[in-house]
């Protein structure tokens, strides 16, 4: 038993006190000091006296010793008494304390047991390693147990259950998605979001969570700018390609050219047990699993914040300034070289309503020559919206600028794709008569 100061109230001392004047004699010397409950906080045990013993005098009858005794007693109540009653009824109210806290009197309380979160054992796959990492990104789940069973009793004990039960209910928190009923995609939870590809339980924890995750993570409002374009991008860009693994569902139609082995999803599973192993426990897979997928997550989540949002800011403003480059308006000019551009070139067209397509990005390289580079004709494609005329493809140097007409020219790639030159004027100027043939081209063919 210990005392809310943390001292011991008991080290095997008998009570009642049966043992004479020598025990009186240093009950007054403990009441002189004000030693007791709570008395200084000393942390020695105070016995209780008897109750006839308490009162100082001799009962009927008591021989010389009991009145030895009894003097004493008199004597350190005469001289310490206002004291240890004062210690002890601070130590009544201490230990009256302590018991309602349960720290001093009986067992503590068990502390409040760390959140669960459920998910199936066996073989593991992306999408819960990817859902249990996300809860626990949240301040509430951060020291959560994840209980990996299929067993009904142990995840009905669970806080959140993902990736099993067979059962999606928000309000229950329980994030299933292979019930034969489950249809459920962004954009049916969330009807201002375009993507259709079936959840998996990755994309429901995302879609119910992931504004709340990522504004803890970066300290903005969960209703701001930065936590909505990002929500978005990381959907698009990572959860939904685990959504879309994990539901069977193909990229595209048609037998694709080449295999894609090294995905996330892909890693994850090389992470099971292989199935000729002796040893087919799956609990430190798991774990690495986790730490693998946490890993990836908040670095794609830097990169998107730190590097590919600032890059936005970039290409919106050279969109507003493009008639300062050309009278056409369709060529842009960014200060520096290695800025992802394109994407947000196709996301800023739709949102600014722009008249025409841009065609043409003019940029510094890090050697301070200038690039002239084609937009590309979708996200995903190789193919340019207006490539570099035909006749300056895999040209270099001297030739090309005499071919060109244009001084300072370095090269033009193959496909026509980019070129380059020593100035912002040359490369300019490429861009110029590359948009000079794309319309005698239309003008002939029309």
């Amino acid at each position: 038993m210990r005392s809310p100061g943390g001292a011991g109230l008991g080290r095997g001392r008998g009570w009642p006190d049966r043992r004479g004047a020598a025990d009186g004699a240093c009950a007054e010397r403990r009441g002189a000091a004000g030693w007791g409950w709570g008395g200084g906080g000393a942390g020695r045990t105070r016995r209780v006296q008897p109750a006839h013993a308490q009162g100082g005098g001799a009962g009927p009858g008591a021989g010389g010793r009991r009145r030895a005794r009894g003097g004493l007693r008199a004597r350190a109540a005469r001289g310490a008494g206002p004291r240890r009653r004062s210690a002890m009824r601070r130590g009544l109210r201490l230990m009256a304390a302590a018991l309602g806290s349960g720290s001093a009197a009986g067992p503590a309380p068990a502390p409040a047991s760390a959140p669960r979160i459920g998910t199936h054992d066996g073989t593991f796959h992306c999408d819960e390693v990817l859902a249990c990492c996300l809860l626990r990104l949240l301040p509430r789940y951060r020291d959560a147990e994840v209980v990996r069973t299929r067993d009904p009793q142990r995840l009905a004990q669970c806080d959140v259950v993902v990736d099993v039960g067979g059962e999606y209910d928000p309000e229950r928190h329980r994030y299933d998605h292979h019930q034969r009923s489950f249809m459920q995609s962004m954009r049916s939870l969330r009807p201002d979001k375009p993507w259709t590809t079936k959840l998996s339980s990755a994309g429901l924890v995302y879609c119910h969570f992931g504004s709340q995750i990522l504004a803890e993570l970066l300290g903005q409002p969960e209703d701001g700018t930065v936590v909505t374009v990002l929500y978005d991008k990381l959907y698009e860009n990572f959860v939904q390609e685990i959504d879309a693994i994990d539901n069977g569902i193909a990229q595209a139609e048609g037998e694709p050219r080449y295999a894609l082995t090294t995905t996330l999803s892909a890693r994850v599973g090389h992470l099971n047990p292989r199935w000729n192993d002796p040893d087919q426990d799956t609990e430190a897979g798991f774990r690495r699993a986790m730490e693998l997928v946490r890993g990836e997550f908040m670095d794609r989540l830097d990169y998107y914040h730190r590097a590919w949002l600032p890059a936005r800011v970039l290409v919106e403003e050279a969109i507003r300034r493009r008639f300062e480059v050309d009278a056409s308006g369709l060529v842009l000019e960014l200060p520096q070289g290695g800025c992802p551009w394109k994407e947000h070139v196709f996301s800023l067209e739709q949102e600014l309503a722009l008249p025409e397509p841009l065609q043409l990005v003019l940029f510094p390289d890090r050697s301070g020559q200038w690039r002239v580079q084609s937009v590309p004709a979708g996200p995903h494609t190789f193919q340019s919206r207006l490539p570099l005329p035909e006749p300056w493809r895999g040209v270099r140097d001297e030739a090309l600028s005499q071919l060109a007409g244009i001084p300072g020219c370095v090269f033009v790639h193959a496909s026509g794709f980019i070129g380059g030159n020593r100035t912002r004027e040359g490369a300019l100027e490429m861009a110029r008569q590359t948009l000079a043939q794309q319309h005698e081209g239309g003008a002939q063919s029309g």
